[in-house]
């Protein structure tokens, strides 16, 4: 069955979220992975978005977190302050799950600017609550295309921090600690060695070389020699993915 390097993504993310956990998401390709995971082997999981909306049951595909149609049937709307300053800052998020334009070999994110070839920047959304999921989720999960300029040695702007500056840095200044930073993209799955701080390659996709990998990272990507290959997606996701959680195909094609 064919698919999509979207879709690949998609579900490897979804896979890593379990049964019961608490997720703070973003808009986009997180939150098609939540709710795929939330109506297969996840049903227990919860998942809300910073402006309050927990646990919603959309039945149509929304484009913002301003898009009511994603606010549809939530268990509950609590705010702002109930979503990252009691649900977050209470310690209760599993995931922060986000998207970035940029990732460095800390895991540390930039979704703020971006320096043109010209000199000038280039600004974006910035941090929305991004910052303070990255600060506070015991486990942050990113996911973003894959070529040198946007998974590279330095991000042009620390939005959101991951491990800092590697090694026990965060802690050192004053950001909690955390179990690391796992970033999908559509070459591969890395996450952040406990003791270095700095991405590893955790398992390549089916078809992509290691010459392929090295080419489009930015950095010189820690490569352990017992790294996998990326299970191909499971029938029954794809239909999943496809038919209910992004039948229009606004984020998955």
């Amino acid at each position: 069955m064919e698919y999509s390097t979207n879709e690949l993504m998609c579900v490897s993310a979804a896979m890593r979220l379990k049964d019961g956990m608490n997720v703070a998401v973003g808009v986009g390709l997180p939150q098609m992975a939540c709710f795929l995971a939330k109506f297969t082997h996840a049903p227990a999981l919860n998942l809300f978005y910073e402006l309050g909306v927990y646990n919603p049951y959309p039945v149509d595909t929304g484009v913002g977190l301003s898009d009511p149609r994603i606010w549809y049937q939530c268990d509950y709307y609590t705010g702002f302050l109930g979503a990252l300053g009691q649900i977050l800052a209470g310690g209760h998020v599993d995931v922060g799950f986000l998207g970035a334009l940029q990732c460095d070999k800390y895991g540390n994110l930039n979704t703020t600017h971006i320096k043109k070839s010209d000199g000038g920047i280039r600004h974006f959304t910035g941090s929305g609550g991004a910052a303070d999921i990255a600060n506070m989720a015991r486990n942050v999960f990113i996911i973003q295309k894959h070529e040198s300029r946007k998974v590279c040695e330095a991000v042009d702007f620390a939005t959101s921090v991951g491990c800092y500056k590697g090694g026990n840095s965060r802690q050192e200044n004053g950001i909690p600690a955390f179990e690391g930073v796992t970033v999908f993209t559509n070459l591969c799955i890395m996450k952040t060695g406990k003791e270095s701080g700095q991405l590893e390659l955790q398992s390549l996709h089916p078809g992509v070389t290691i010459e392929q990998l090295k080419e489009n990272t930015g950095f010189d990507l820690i490569i352990p020699k017992d790294y996998e290959i990326t299970p191909e997606p499971d029938h029954e996701y794809l239909d999943i993915l496809r038919n209910v959680v992004d039948p229009k195909k606004i984020y998955i094609k």
